[in-house]
């Protein structure tokens, strides 16, 4: 699958450099040295999220990958995983590993909002084509009981991020019921039919880009892509932050 030419890792969110704002960022500085968002080192200067090492260290997916569950080749293990998905092809720009592990970490678990610009301009910027086209971006929804705990919604986030950078509308229209969490379930109980309980609150766009963090077994992505099926979607591409690797 062909990506823009644009280097992800050279993209940053957009901000402004007005005077006031750099001298604010100074104030800012000396009075909580700004740090790294994943290893917590400090930082020289006020304004990127990330240290240079930790940058470097992002891990990128590279080469060849399938199209339609989002693995590299190289680590399919028994043909894809994703074969009878409701989505139609699903990718990610990183491993979930490492520096973007934790940045994942840093925006569900420590409410590090300005962390899902980054991950949105990233996404933006090496977006295949044969994931444009669609009229909207749907979040997956949140488990009801960890969202009244955070306070916020991840891929809610992230998906608002990504909308604004692609000038496209954020369509919010899955709802999940009584469900179990997919957190710390096995790959067999993760995959079972009956543990996501998903529906559309609304019509759903035709060409739908659904939008999450993490692509584990893609059970959630499936079980939200058939419910957008189920409401009149006629197709659904899934687009991760990261990628869990077998």
């Amino acid at each position: 699958m062909q990506t823009c030419r644009a280097a992800p890792h050279t993209c940053a969110p957009r901000r402004a450099t007005l005077p006031w704002v750099r001298a604010l960022d100074e104030l800012l500085a000396l009075l909580a040295p700004p740090t790294c968002t994943a290893c917590r080192r400090p930082l020289k200067q006020a304004g990127p999220l990330l240290c240079p090492d930790c940058t470097r260290a992002l891990p990128w997916l590279r080469g060849p990958g399938c199209p339609r569950c989002g693995l590299p080749r190289h680590r399919r293990n028994q043909g894809c995983p994703a074969a009878g998905a409701a989505f139609a092809l699903a990718w990610a720009p990183l491993a979930y590993d490492g520096v973007a592990r934790d940045l994942v970490r840093a925006l569900k678990f420590r409410g590090a909002l300005p962390v899902a610009r980054l991950m949105a301009a990233q996404l933006a910027a090496g977006l295949p084509p044969a994931l444009r086209g669609v009229e909207a971006v749907v979040p997956v929804p949140p488990h009801r009981g960890r969202r009244r705990r955070r306070g916020f919604d991840p891929a809610g986030v992230l998906a608002r991020e990504l909308a604004e950078r692609l000038e496209l509308p954020l369509a919010p229209c899955l709802r999940r019921g009584g469900g179990r969490r997919q957190v710390g379930a096995t790959q067999s109980a993760r995959r079972d039919p009956g543990r996501l309980a998903l529906r559309a609150t609304a019509p759903p766009p035709r060409r739908v880009l659904l939008v999450d963090d993490v692509h584990t077994t893609g059970a959630t992505l499936d079980a939200c892509a058939r419910a957008l099926r189920r409401a009149g979607a006629r197709r659904v591409v899934a687009l991760s932050y990261t990628r869990a690797l077998p």
